[in-house]
């Protein structure tokens, strides 16, 4: 215990001692898991809305007027055979209009719901809700739909814009947060190579005195690891405090202001980072450790040559 203790305080004193580069790994460390924080952010909300839209009704298919019950179950049937629909309900104009009702009238509207008396403005609006196995095979299975105008179909209403730009988003933001990730931690590995070897070159002469009166490898070795682990920790906590407060006020924004992108879901903030604090925390105590280590095994193995 109290080598533990020894070298936890070592660690410490080490991180004044080179403070510039400590306060620059830290700072790379912490640039590093905000940007890896937004990527995660932007990556889990594509899914998570590709997900909704898998799952979710993915087009409307609406009929041409005078179709018979046959033609529809006829239409029911060809459509139920186009690759990747999942399932097909059918939704009546009665049961169309009870919903927009619901959807966009009040206790308020009761004398404009009035005026319409027993009439049924969707009265053309019954409809085929398509549900899709995946979303990358909804744009191509819809396309094949619309070219049913001769079985029955009149139009196809579906999210396609939306599709596209998630799918597409979510491939690129992939790509790019794998490569910019790569990069930086390439950066903070450095940094905390660069901090451990001027602790060792500072702390020679007393590595050397322990080394010569029996001291091990592990003793030696444990303020270094200590403080590539705080300085791991460190960039760890302070991108993950500014990145909750800025998650939770964007959804609170969004939510509540901008109504234009009610079409948008966002992940529950705690889900989020349910995920993300361990993540980043193991990332930085790994960057941390393992940069500490393999720098520790270079140094000592010149440091003992001489």
């Amino acid at each position: 215990m109290s080598s533990f203790f020894y070298c936890f305080g070592q660690g410490i004193k080490n991180i004044r001692r080179n403070r510039l580069f400590s306060i620059a790994s830290i700072a790379t460390m912490t640039v590093c898991i905000f940007l890896f924080g937004i990527m995660y952010f932007v990556l889990i909300n594509v899914q998570y809305n590709l997900l909704q839209l898998e799952t979710g009704v993915g087009a409307t298919v609406f009929f041409r007027e005078g179709i018979s019950d046959q033609e529809l179950l006829d239409l029911r049937d060809k459509i139920k055979e186009v690759d990747g629909v999942k399932r097909i309900e059918y939704v009546s104009a009665e049961k169309a209009w009870e919903k927009f009702k619901a959807d966009h009238f009040d206790n308020s509207d009761s004398e404009m719901l009035k005026s319409f008396g027993d009439d049924n403005p969707l009265q053309y609006s019954s409809s085929f809700e398509i549900y899709f196995t995946s979303v990358e095979k909804q744009l191509t299975a819809v396309e094949e739909i619309r070219g049913m105008e001769a079985d029955g179909v009149r139009y196809v209403n579906n999210a396609e814009d939306l599709v596209k730009t998630l799918t597409s988003l979510n491939r690129g933001l992939s790509v790019g947060a794998i490569v910019l990730i790569i990069l930086l931690l390439a950066i903070a590995l450095f940094l905390i190579s660069t901090t451990v070897s001027i602790g060792i070159s500072v702390r020679a002469r007393e590595i050397q005195i322990q080394s010569l009166i029996g001291a091990t490898d592990l003793f030696i070795r444990g303020p270094f690891l200590v403080e590539g682990v705080l300085i791991g920790l460190l960039g760890a906590a302070i991108p993950l405090s500014v990145l909750y407060a800025m998650y939770y006020k964007l959804v609170q924004l969004v939510s509540t202001k901008l109504n234009i992108l009610g079409t948008i879901n966002f992940v529950d903030v705690n889900e989020v980072f349910a995920v993300l604090a361990p993540l980043s925390a193991c990332i930085g105590v790994g960057i941390g450790f393992f940069g500490s280590y393999f720098t520790l095994n270079r140094e000592l193995r010149k440091f003992r040559k001489l």
